[in-house]
């Protein structure tokens, strides 16, 4: 399915949370009325709840062809992992943004309104989605996985090390294809992919970077634009 168009994207991205909405409220329905007493009501939210669990998975694997697993033993164990890492991206992409941007906004608007428990459970899940990322990022080096990434910063390091001995220099322009060039986010790795743009901040697919506005952030950890810089994928051994 192409999804270059942003509508697809967008509509199959809120269809996405609302099913997994769905499910959650069922869950919840289930168990008040289990607590009722009502077992067949109990049972009938859990059966419902399950049915959007699959609609929230079809969704999922048309906006992430890339997890689709279909047949697993016939994939080669780096088809295995880079799948495997593309799972922790995400969720490390998704948990970062819920403590760096979303939590800390929910909680100023709940101060605002002079809730205080709102506050308070706003701040109990930025912590706990930051404690979750970090766990996401120590299994993705426990598990040999992102490794491209790890990549990418180690050669940052070597260069900056060599810069400060006088043998390179310490930045570079961008060597490929400004259509298909990737940039990678130096604060929290985020990768910018020209081909699929970023419709949400209004980057449409096929944009290189150089001609995003200056004033475009990181729509993970909102770093300025200028702190991006050339990324090089690692050809396969």
């Amino acid at each position: 399915m192409d999804l270059s168009n942003s509508n697809t994207a967008k509509n199959l991205s809120e269809a996405f949370a609302g099913e997994s909405m769905a499910n959650r409220k069922y869950l919840f329905f289930a168990e008040v009325t289990r607590q009722l007493g009502m077992t067949e009501l109990s049972k009938l939210f859990r059966e419902t709840a399950n049915q959007e669990t699959e609609h929230a998975f079809a969704h999922f694997r048309l906006m992430h062809p890339e997890l689709a697993v279909e047949n697993a033993a016939s994939l080669r164990e780096e088809q295995k992992k880079a799948i495997a890492a593309r799972c922790l991206e995400l969720a490390i992409e998704g948990e970062t943004y819920e403590y760096t941007t979303m939590y800390p906004n929910f909680a100023a608007e709940a101060r605002g309104d002079r809730d205080r428990s709102a506050v308070a459970e706003f701040e109990q899940q930025e912590t706990e989605s930051r404690e979750h990322a970090r766990i996401f990022r120590k299994a993705a080096h426990n598990f040999g996985l992102l490794t491209h990434i790890e990549d990418h910063h180690a050669r940052q390091y070597s260069e900056a090390l060599q810069a400060l001995a006088g043998s390179a220099p310490l930045a570079k322009a961008a060597s490929g294809d400004p259509a298909t060039q990737k940039w990678i986010c130096r604060q929290c790795s985020m990768i910018y992919d020209p081909v699929a743009g970023d419709p949400d901040s209004g980057i449409a697919p096929g944009t290189p970077f150089e001609a995003i506005p200056n004033d475009w952030h990181c729509p993970i950890c909102k770093a300025a634009k200028n702190l991006f810089v050339p990324y090089e994928e690692v050809a396969a051994a």
